[in-house]
């Protein structure tokens, strides 16, 4: 295509552009300034939209930063007192203790009764705060995750069962805070 025959076409292109224009101008019987008007009003519009959109933005930002903000607080505070009812649990078992301490002519068997009473507040507090005693009964196979083997005795039963418990273990809540000392039968 020559150099003439191109500005040609792009002549003819704008053309019909503007002419489509003007007639569109003429057949919605709106001027080149009531276009103008239009476009500065919807213009407007949009400015006000974006402001509208710009504050419930910030506004969003805002409340997901306050929630943040509250969640670290109950966070911070769970932990801060994360042992409060564990150590009211064991108030009781304080109380006893220090009752039995303050009877000076206690017979053996009543320091047996008030040792067994306190042994029970005890326990209770612990099962109530999730804290289980591990104490395989023999014959129970070993579990490395629950029990520790301190050594390996011949026994008439299964290999790698327990024989006998040493030191029970506990958990917490399914999780082991201290394994139970085990002997474990030989291999035959």
């Amino acid at each position: 295509m020559s150099e003439t025959e191109k500005t040609h076409k792009d002549q003819n292109t704008f053309d019909q552009t503007k002419s489509s224009t003007s007639s569109a101008d003429e057949f919605s019987g709106t001027g080149p300034e009531d276009r103008i008007k239009q476009l500065e009003a919807d213009l407007a519009e949009l400015k006000a939209k974006n402001i509208d959109l710009a504050d419930s933005y910030l506004r969003a930002k805002a409340d997901a930063e306050n929630a943040r903000r509250r969640a670290e607080e109950e966070i911070a505070k769970a932990r801060k007192f994360a042992l409060e009812a564990f150590a009211e649990s064991l108030l009781p078992v304080t109380d006893s203790l220090e009752a039995g301490l303050q009877i000076k002519d206690a017979s053996a068997e009543q320091i047996r009764i008030g040792t067994e009473a306190t042994l029970k507040q005890l326990k209770s507090a612990l099962e109530r705060n999730r804290v289980m005693e591990i104490a395989p009964p023999a014959g129970t196979k070993f579990d490395p995750h629950q029990h520790q083997a301190i050594s390996v005795v011949p026994a008439e039963q299964e290999a790698n069962t327990v024989v006998g418990v040493l030191q029970k273990g506990y958990l917490i809540a399914e999780r082991v805070l201290r394994p139970a000392l085990v002997t474990v039968a030989a291999p035959k």
